[in-house]
């Protein structure tokens, strides 16, 4: 029996014991993860849905945690996938989702601390879940640049103080995490897990060309954060003025050498061609007006939040060259060899 007198007995006690103790927004969590679970099981696969290629699902092993992903094949092409519930594990120790706002977050992103510091960039970009299939099961994943992000609105938490004592475990592990990551990139880590490195589409270069340039110059948006530059002029021992937008000549070669370099293979030659060198001495317009807005601007983005995870973790400039010799290595290199700029001489102030 489950109640006596109208009074709840046995485990039927202790779990209301349990809910008592629960805060409002851990009832909502618990409760919408009970009503996602009901979805889940009504979700069936369909034709246009991402499929895993088949022999390309494993676990990666992160400093000690273990995350399922898998090498992914849709209408947008071949994607690295990290599962929700692996990510959630991997910084929460729990697999729960949460509904917040009225829109499904996964929970690693559901505390309302995190709240100030998830951007529109971010729930369009790398926080937009990917539903995709392997073997006979619906799961819901997300691309692998998400952890890098999500890392840094933990950060961004704590350090804006934001946290409540609880929660600095988490954050404390967003930090392992994006320390790991420093060491080896997550992409080529799920390829090596899955054995994907061996097969990758020989074509790949026009395909990315493709699916990141656009045809016409875009209009300049913001692209390139202030933190870009300010941990730059730190780790070199710079004095830093935001409001100086005149950088010296160094920095337009280490920008070529460590996003577009290590976004595609022969990228920043393209780039130079759409965007040469006018009779100034100087280029017309920004590389990053060439990218197009639908998915290169994006990804664009995406990677530069990871350089500046990168710049953020090292504590000198030697460790930045190391950590991003590793885990954004240029195509086709496999040892750490010395930032030449992109392909070109570079000066600027000595550090």
């Amino acid at each position: 029996m489950t109640e006596k007198n109208g009074e709840p007995t046995g485990r039927a006690k202790g779990g209301h014991a349990r809910a008592d103790k629960l805060t409002p927004e851990e009832r909502s969590q618990i409760a919408s993860q009970a009503a996602r679970s009901r979805w889940r099981d009504l979700v069936m696969p369909t034709p246009n849905m991402p499929r895993v290629i088949e022999g390309y699902s494993s676990v990666l092993d992160l400093a000690g945690t273990k995350l399922p992903c898998a090498v992914v094949e849709g209408p947008d092409g071949i994607q690295r996938v990290l599962s929700e519930h692996g990510i959630t594990q991997a910084i929460l120790g729990t697999k729960k989702a949460a509904e917040d706002g009225g829109a499904l977050l996964p929970l690693f992103v559901a505390p309302s601390q995190l709240t100030p510091f998830i951007t529109k960039d971010l729930l369009d970009g790398p926080l937009k879940p990917l539903d995709y299939v392997d073997g006979d099961r619906v799961i819901r994943g997300y691309d692998a640049s998400i952890l890098v992000a999500v890392c840094g609105v933990w950060l961004k938490a704590r350090a804006a103080g934001k946290l409540q004592k609880q929660q600095l475990a988490k954050a404390h592990q967003a930090e392992a995490l994006t320390l790991a990551l420093a060491d080896t990139g997550v992409a080529a880590l799920i390829d090596e897990a899955t054995g994907y490195q061996d097969d990758r589409a020989k074509d790949a270069l026009a395909k990315i060309f493709s699916t990141f340039l656009a045809k016409e110059r875009q209009k300049w948006a913001l692209t390139f954060p202030l933190d870009f530059y300010k941990e730059i002029y730190r780790l070199r021992g710079w004095k830093f003025e935001p409001w100086n937008t005149k950088r010296p000549s160094v920095i337009a070669g280490w920008t070529d050498d460590f996003v577009y370099d290590r976004l595609a293979p022969g990228l920043t030659e393209e780039l130079r061609i759409k965007n040469p060198v006018i009779d100034t001495g100087r280029r017309a317009h920004k590389h990053h007006q060439w990218f197009n807005t639908d998915k290169g601007h994006p990804k664009l983005k995406e990677h530069i939040a990871g350089v500046i995870a990168l710049l953020r973790a090292a504590d000198n400039w030697e460790a930045f060259k190391r950590g991003i010799e590793r885990a954004y290595p240029k195509f086709g290199e496999t040892i750490p060899l010395p930032l030449s700029g992109g392909g070109r001489r570079i000066s600027g102030p000595s550090a």
